[in-house]
């Protein structure tokens, strides 16, 4: 099979057209998931980019996207296959009237044709590139780890009535975690690991230039500025980067070119979701003004 990345640098480069600002080690992971048939692990905190690196590689490779979004109760009939068995019902009440062999009945209804593929399942038997998501696959529980065990470690799909069905193509694959909880050792061995945490002030401001054209450097300035110290305090959820995002979106819809103290207080809910989070930005910002605001701006 022919590979997916000619070098790291390459990764980094075609991400970054993609608008996906990748440093050497989330361009090297990549580029080893490729050469070594490995998935890859992403785990940090929620909104630091890990379901969008899957996205933007698919993006990047023309590929199609499965995602399997993970929730606690999630089964093999939801993940892998199951079998449609209304129409199995019907195959079953219309060879009923006919003299015809039970073995044979069953032959036909447990036959690809009655079969009802699940994302990891598709993923597998996909003829197309596939990149395959696995999102918060710390969500579910630890005994619904083992479904992913065999795909991860040999890309293929056991079926009692079918036998095993092997992968067409390996595809890329990536899960991630918010470590809710922690992930079991069978699966961590399957995968290569990846810690995304939030980007260091510069690289922010880089993403803010990236994904909001109208604004200005130093409007994007102001606002990594801010976030980054928003996230030093004890809030129930820091501000993600998507947020961010979306708060210099909001600026800019909203004619600010240079964030005083009321701009950021009267748009604070667009970077945090909760109430004590709020009451304890603005009271910051309202004690530590200067340090937000006038030293940022000049």
């Amino acid at each position: 099979m022919a590979h997916r990345f000619e070098s790291v640098e390459a990764v980094r480069k075609s991400l970054g057209e993609v608008e996906y600002l990748a440093d050497d080690g989330i361009a090297g992971i990549a580029y080893l998931a490729d050469r070594l048939d490995k998935p890859v692990l992403i785990e940090g905190p929620a909104g630091t980019g890990k379901t969008q690196l899957a996205k933007s590689v698919a993006e990047m490779l023309g590929a199609r996207l499965i995602r399997l979004q993970c929730y606690e109760g999630l089964d093999e009939s939801k993940a892998l296959y199951e079998w449609n068995y209304k129409k199995q019902l019907l195959r079953i009440q219309t060879e009923k009237t006919d003299d015809v062999d039970w073995d044979n009945i069953q032959d036909d209804i447990f036959s690809n044709e009655f079969l009802l593929t699940r994302p990891l399942l598709e993923a597998i038997s996909a003829d197309d590139p596939v990149v395959l998501l696995i999102d918060e696959v710390d969500r579910v529980e630890v005994e619904t780890e083992a479904l992913l065990l065999e795909i991860l470690s040999d890309y293929q799909v056991s079926i009692p009535e079918l036998g095993t069905l092997e992968a067409k193509q390996i595809p890329l694959v990536f899960l991630t975690s918010n470590n809710t909880r922690e992930l079991s050792e069978a699966l961590k061995r399957r995968c290569l690991f990846l810690h995304l945490d939030y980007p260091e002030m510069e690289r922010e401001k880089e993403i803010v230039l990236t994904k909001v054209p109208d604004i200005t450097e130093n409007l994007a300035d102001q606002v990594a500025r801010i976030v980054r110290s928003i996230r030093q305090l004890e809030l129930k959820k820091a501000p993600s980067v998507s947020e961010t995002i979306d708060w210099a979106r909001t600026l800019i819809l909203l004619g600010i070119d240079q964030i005083t103290e009321q701009d950021a207080v009267e748009t604070a809910n667009v970077l945090l979701k909760y109430r004590s989070d709020i009451e304890k930005v603005v009271k910051e910002f309202s004690t530590n003004s200067s340090a937000h605001f006038e030293a940022v701006g000049s």
